[in-house]
């Protein structure tokens, strides 16, 4: 058991002209704990450190992906948490590219010949081809009821359906995977240029590697701005951003947890091993570094 609070990896970096720090409070739900991630580091990024206050933790991996993440049981009514980054950092990490047999990624028979069909009929840039076809498939929402609930697999979209950046993206994922081009999916918080100092939920956005090149994606955001032309970027709508994990189908074993769609935002885990959303409230400090970075 870890006391509180405490850094996990923070390098202690001396720079209050450079600070990056992401913030989150959640009320505490009596007899839960809080699955948080550490953050995450990219070519753009590092994570160097992760705090918090509000209650007493422990630190679980998930063996499928490499990644940890603590476990908070609160001892007061608010937990606190505090992430903090530098600029620049390392290559994408090489197991976010791996194909992950879950049911988020998992592409349907009739996907896996609709995109492969898409990529033969673009060679010359077949990424942009299937970014393209993926967005044309979509609007963008919040539904009740996701595309792919109840399946077993990302089934072929046949007419234009409502869909979150998350539903976007594990169609988007599943399609790139399915026809040869290396995808991984990244979560973490976007910062809009209108906020600035907050945001109100997490987001996610895709890295794709063909042929060396290395390019991120954010569908969602080119169907907010209400075009499906869609181009390589982090921030296609202005704002910045920062990472907080990868892929999907997640497993914590140690906390009885398999195949979780996605890790962003910290979620309640309750005894019957249930998951809740924690909306905690999300705070930022450094939007003018990252915007002079193009983050």
């Amino acid at each position: 058991m870890i006391g509180s609070p405490h850094d996990l990896l923070d390098k202690k970096a001396n720079m209050p002209d450079q600070s990056i720090t992401l913030t989150m409070t959640a009320a505490a739900m009596p007899g839960a704990t809080l699955l948080c991630p550490i953050g995450m580091s990219t070519p753009h990024v590092s994570a160097i450190g992760f705090r918090w206050t509000g209650g007493r933790g422990h630190i679980v991996s998930d063996p499928t992906s490499g990644q940890n993440a603590v476990v908070l049981a609160p001892d007061a009514a608010n937990l606190r948490l505090r992430w903090s980054y530098a600029l620049g950092g390392l290559a994408y990490p090489e197991i976010m590219f791996a194909k992950r047999d879950t049911r988020f990624a998992r592409a349907a028979d009739a996907l896996v010949t609709q995109a492969r069909h898409v990529v033969a009929q673009a060679p010359g840039d077949p990424v942009k081809a299937l970014a393209d076809h993926v967005a044309a498939q979509f609007t963008y929402g919040h539904p009740d009821t996701r595309f792919y609930d109840n399946h077993d697999n990302i089934p072929q979209l046949c007419s234009i359906t409502e869909g979150s950046c998350v539903d976007i993206n594990a169609y988007f994922i599943a399609a790139c995977r399915t026809a040869g081009i290396d995808a991984g999916y990244v979560t973490g918080c976007f910062l809009p240029a209108e906020k600035r100092t907050h945001c109100n939920d997490m987001h996610c956005w895709v890295v794709t590697r063909l042929g060396g090149e290395v390019r991120e994606w954010d569908i969602a955001h080119h169907l907010k701005m209400n075009t499906r032309d869609i181009q390589p970027g982090l921030n296609p709508k202005p704002g910045a951003r920062v990472p907080l994990a990868h892929s999907m189908g997640l497993n914590f074993p140690t906390e009885g947890v398999s195949d979780l769609k996605l890790i962003g935002e910290p979620m309640w885990l309750d005894a019957s091993g249930t998951f809740h959303e924690a909306n905690p409230e999300i705070s930022f400090q450094g939007y003018e570094v990252l915007n002079q970075a193009r983050i």
